[in-house]
């Protein structure tokens, strides 16, 4: 394969990432790195009969679906266009209700005081008093983070001359801002493992689905960089792409406990 047609076939993977947010496109591409916990494990330890639960930025839906609890008792919300469609044609029949919201940076959500006994949060932004106010007495809080320093040293190899917003977002800074409103922290850890992308294309895709780690990315202005990533993928079989990763859970200490206490550290 020439230049040419690299540059070519590089360019549709990053036109498919303007479609939506489906980390299907990397399945066996992007294999990511393992943290020493499992999000899913953690979600199931506080499924009770009865509990409302929210999932914020829930993607497909794949992953609420897949807890098995009953759909009425379930309420996503989805900001990207594509996977909100998506979701009203997937879990809206079925009958979960899917609200169109992006969430994090300080935006109320459009759900009353206390609604959720559970809300989950995996690679979503989130506002910590408005987590607190949808909760009720007692519920918890579960999220799992893709940090400041996620994908850094990949993005400085592409775009050695941009710099990035939110480095600093991290366990460290907000585990603090969680017991400031009120929650009591019952499990908290923190990781960097590493990953591999197997081609440069899924790089392409990845780089472009996630501009606030790559920002200003794009195949045209990267193209030097991304065939010197191709060599390197020739010689070792894959690049290496550090992640960092962080999980709360946080009780919301309004009331009395109606869910488990939770497991880990206070």
């Amino acid at each position: 394969m020439n230049q040419a047609e690299r540059k070519e076939l590089w360019k549709h993977e990053e036109s498919c990432a303007l479609s939506g947010r489906d980390f299907s496109h990397l399945q066996g591409r992007y294999l990511k790195g393992k943290a020493p916990w499992d999000y899913r494990l953690k979600v199931l330890d506080f499924l009770r009969p009865g509990i409302k639960i929210l999932d914020m930025g829930t993607g497909s839906g794949e992953f609420l679906l897949s807890l098995s609890h009953p759909r009425q008792l379930l309420t996503a919300t989805e900001g990207d266009p594509a996977n909100y469609r998506l979701c009203l044609r997937r879990l809206t029949p079925l009958g979960v209700t899917v609200v169109n919201c992006t969430c994090g940076g300080g935006k109320e959500m459009p759900f009353p005081d206390n609604s959720f006994d559970l809300v989950l949060n995996r690679l979503e932004g989130y506002d910590v008093g408005e987590v607190r106010r949808v909760l009720r007495a007692g519920g918890f809080f579960l999220t799992e983070q893709a940090g400041g320093q996620n994908s850094r040293l990949l993005a400085q190899r592409l775009l050695p001359e941009r710099e990035r917003p939110g480095l600093a977002f991290n366990l460290e800074n907000e585990a603090p801002k969680f017991r400031k409103a009120g929650f009591r922290l019952v499990c908290q850890n923190q990781a960097y493992p590493m990953a591999k992308i197997m081609d440069v294309g899924a790089l392409c895709f990845y780089a472009k689905l996630r501009e606030r780690e790559f920002p200003g990315f794009s195949v045209d202005n990267c193209l030097d960089r991304l065939l010197l990533l191709q060599r390197e993928v020739e010689e070792r079989g894959c690049l290496l792409n550090q992640e960092h990763r962080f999980l709360l859970i946080a009780k919301n200490r309004k009331g009395a406990a109606g869910l488990p206490s939770g497991r880990g550290n206070d």
